[in-house]
């Protein structure tokens, strides 16, 4: 019996695979638009080749920090505390917060800079590298860098972006580097047509050569946000552990910074169980980190009378009027002696979303 006359029947395979040859092209689309990272990769390091080596007797100032894309403070961005609208910093106010990042650099005089959310190719940042205009503001010694995407995409169909994104890891050194390597964070759990649009989060570690011991690795990371109910930060505190541990094992001296998006462990970690709720996973999460490891802020300081002192995050939310949280860290290891570390508060609240976490170290001699 024929149901459909041979007309109808050419009609509706032709309509089918118009379907079908749109679909792929949709696919194809959103597929080479995207980002799409290995587990582990090599990143390129730029200008060792001049650089000293790093003395094994050296004491190491390390500064990590979170630039918010040189935004500043003058904006209440549409995915802050989930009211906010702007969408983009002005230029002029991007220029600005780059010289005051810049600033802060020079007056601190670290050896080793970590920086999270560098925009390079953003069309809300003008499609700019921000790492090369920060580094052209800072002294000749700051020669040694290297990046890695975190968040890349030719166009995204967001209402609020609705353009390419670029945004990376940063560090920069005064000492030789090595090499470099990508390592892929686990994703939060989405649709895979968002999941390509989103951001693919990274641990990027940096060796740096000794002229006597063990290389120096460094690690830079900035964890997922807007995570809480699912088990992606765990994943990728697991992830950052298992790597610590092989390279202590491997018999490496290493430290590790950025921006976790995960309260501290400790009593203190109870005030924030608001914004908990939505954005930021709790102490079980990052506890391992503070139990393994030499953590910046200590667990005393984060839980003692100051524990203020190391807050580190400070909305763009008008109704927030200072720092409210401690979110980013730095973490050494045992082979490493923790001296001097603060959180530089006093001039840098209306720079940033996050404040800099500052702490010198010096390697054991015995490695």
């Amino acid at each position: 019996m024929q149901f459909l006359s041979p007309g109808p029947m050419k009609l509706l395979v032709g309509i089918v695979g118009f379907v079908i040859a749109l679909a792929i092209i949709f696919f194809g689309w959103v597929w080479f638009s995207t980002f799409h990272p290995h587990e582990a990769q090599s990143v390129r390091v730029v200008g060792s080749e001049s650089a000293p080596v790093l003395p094994a007797s050296k004491k190491l100032k390390v500064l990590s920090w979170n630039v918010q894309y040189m935004a500043g403070k003058n904006y209440h961005f549409y995915y802050d505390s989930g009211s906010g609208t702007d969408e983009r910093p002005s230029s002029e106010d991007i220029d600005k917060t780059t010289k005051e990042v810049a600033r802060v650099i020079k007056e601190q005089n670290p050896d080793i800079v970590l920086l999270q959310e560098v925009d390079d190719g953003a069309k809300r940042t003008d499609h700019e590298d921000q790492l090369a205009k920060l580094l052209a503001l800072l002294p000749d010694e700051y020669c040694c860098h290297t990046s890695t995407f975190y968040w890349k995409a030719a166009f995204v169909p967001h209402p609020h972006i609705m353009g390419s994104v670029g945004m990376k890891l940063s560090f920069i050194s005064k000492y030789q580097m090595k090499e470099a390597v990508r390592y892929k964070l686990a994703l939060k759990p989405d649709n895979f047509i968002v999941q390509q649009f989103d951001l693919k989060r990274a641990v990027l570690e940096v060796k740096l050569p000794r002229d006597k011991g063990k290389d120096l690795l460094v690690f830079n990371t900035h964890l997922s946000a807007f995570a809480h109910g699912t088990s992606v930060l765990t994943r990728q505190v697991n992830k950052i552990d298992s790597l610590l541990k092989e390279r202590s094992n491997q018999g490496h001296p290493w430290m590790l910074g950025g921006d976790f998006n995960l309260l501290p462990p400790g009593e203190k970690s109870d005030i924030f169980v608001e914004q908990r709720d939505r954005v930021y996973g709790d102490e079980r999460e990052i506890k391992v980190l503070f139990e393994n490891y030499q953590p910046v802020p200590t667990y005393k300081e984060v839980n003692g009378e100051n524990y203020e002192e190391w807050f580190t995050h400070f909305p763009n939310d008008p109704k927030i009027t200072k720092p409210n949280k401690t979110i980013d860290y730095l973490f050494l290891s045992d082979r490493t002696k923790l001296g001097d570390h603060y959180v530089r508060q006093k001039d840098t609240l209306d720079i940033s979303d996050h404040l800099p976490v500052v702490a010198e170290f010096e390697i054991l001699q015995t490695i």
